[in-house]
């Protein structure tokens, strides 16, 4: 890749996420409350994927501690406004911190264990909390869960566009600060590691502090998203943080691309937004997501964020164009 098509790469993907961001900024003028709350909620998938991307997609560890971390960033926010009066932003600040210190407890195991046993580990540590939630009735509520307060900001009372807009930050803040890692050389030593882990150890990773890095970031990242569910639903039980919680998260990274960020966000938003448009069709929203996954895997086994990269390269990410661009 010559300098000048980088360039020109590189203006071509700012100017398309200028044009994304643009298009998010004046969205809620243009939709009704039931279409901004959707429209909110995929903005909370979007960093739940990008969570789970990190350590499946960019790490290669078979890993399912989505749910898990999802579920304490959840708790984390809604207990701490509940049982210590905290206001909006620190709750979320306090998820924020309890998923990563969960990241960086559930990476251990992957020090010793990958493959399959990583995968049933890490079901079992979610099930685990799950039991937790229900059994510490005096904590949290047990299994009928608690409502969280009213959200605001500065004294300000946020409720639908305002939610909207403030979930949008995060979200930003967030995906911005997980590219911003990717990008960089612990980016580059994640996928050293997925692609080859002996090798990369022999080139100086420090393999099994990457690891730790890379799954307290996904609980990080996961527990915010986590953080941001609860507030947008006002309410916070157990039984939203199962195995159908993980499989949501799997499906949309498999469908948008593992390795993906865009891929992440464009499987969020498809698949948080097909069971609306299926909604009247009852039985029928199974079948579809059956029917996208197997055609995606067969059709585009990069997932769609393969597909655009493959055929727009500015929608190709740094971290996979750095090696062309010193070519």
């Amino acid at each position: 890749m010559t300098p000048t098509t980088a360039t020109s790469g590189r203006r071509a993907s700012r100017a398309g996420l200028a044009i994304i961001l643009a298009a998010l900024l004046v969205l809620p003028l243009m939709i009704n409350d039931y279409q901004l709350f959707v429209a909110t909620t995929m903005l909370v998938y979007c960093l739940a994927a990008v969570g789970l991307n990190i350590v499946l997609g960019y790490l290669g560890q078979l890993a399912f501690a989505s749910a898990a971390f999802f579920g304490i960033g959840a708790y984390a926010a809604g207990l701490s406004m509940v049982h210590l009066g905290l206001g909006t932003v620190p709750a979320i600040l306090v998820a924020t911190v309890c998923g990563g210190l969960a990241g960086a407890l559930v990476g251990l195991p992957a020090l010793r264990v990958r493959g399959y046993y990583l995968a049933i580990i890490t079901l079992a540590f979610g099930e685990l909390m799950r039991w937790m939630y229900v059994h510490n009735d005096g904590v949290t509520f047990g299994s009928g869960g608690f409502n969280i307060p009213d959200i605001g900001v500065l004294g300000f009372a946020l409720e639908g566009v305002g939610k909207y807009y403030l979930f949008l930050l995060v979200v930003v803040i967030g995906v911005g600060a997980s590219a911003g890692l990717l990008h960089s050389r612990y980016g580059r030593a994640f996928v050293a590691i997925r692609n080859n882990e002996a090798a990369a150890g022999s080139l100086g990773i420090a393999v099994n502090r990457t690891k730790i890095l890379a799954f307290a970031w996904s609980g990080l990242i996961t527990g915010l998203a986590g953080a941001l569910y609860a507030l947008l639903n006002g309410r916070v039980s157990p039984d939203t943080f199962g195995i159908s919680q993980m499989l949501m998260h799997f499906v949309i990274v498999m469908i948008g691309g593992l390795g993906s960020l865009v891929g992440s966000m464009v499987g969020a938003v498809l698949l948080t937004g097909l069971p609306e448009l299926l909604r009247n069709f009852p039985g029928l929203e199974e079948i579809v997501f059956s029917l996208l996954l197997i055609v995606v895997l067969f059709l585009m086994p990069k997932g769609i964020g393969g597909f655009l990269s493959a055929r727009f390269p500015w929608m190709q990410e740094r971290l996979y164009r750095e090696g062309r661009e010193h070519a």
